[in-house]
């Protein structure tokens, strides 16, 4: 399997999970959570989905600029990071919230830990895209 493949998956199997986690957001947390606890949860789903491209937008480019392929790899983990980090702790917290547990609170100091990292993706990309292209 080539590397473009494995993102292509990695990134259809995370918006899948997104989209389903926004149904259950949308159905099924509703009326068991606080509005201000939905919409954070809402944000951890819509930041997934929105890197989730990004990691498919990121194997295009890696098809199309094969020289920067390794360079490009960082931001693959970058916003996998990112994602686990940021959405993953908005998910625990709401988790918990549910629960009725308000001492996990802290776990929302964990989420701009997770937006660097999807920042640095973006920087990443951006760097090498602005490189001069060798001949």
């Amino acid at each position: 399997m080539t590397i473009h493949k494995k993102y292509f998956g990695i990134a259809s199997l995370s918006i899948a999970i997104s989209v389903a986690l926004g149904a259950f957001g949308a159905h099924g947390l509703k009326d068991s959570l606080k509005s201000e606890y939905l919409i954070t949860f809402d944000t951890g789903v819509k930041y997934q989905l929105y890197h989730s491209f990004a990691i498919f937008m990121l194997a295009f480019l890696m098809l199309h600029y094969k020289d920067l392929e390794l360079k490009l790899i960082r931001s693959f983990y970058l916003f996998i990071i990112g994602i686990i980090l940021f959405s993953g702790s908005l998910y625990l917290l709401t988790y918990f919230r549910l629960q009725g547990n308000e001492n996990m609170n802290w776990l929302g100091a964990i989420a701009p830990i997770g937006g660097l990292s999807f920042i640095a993706a973006w920087l990443n990309i951006a760097v090498y895209m602005f490189k001069p292209v060798k001949n």
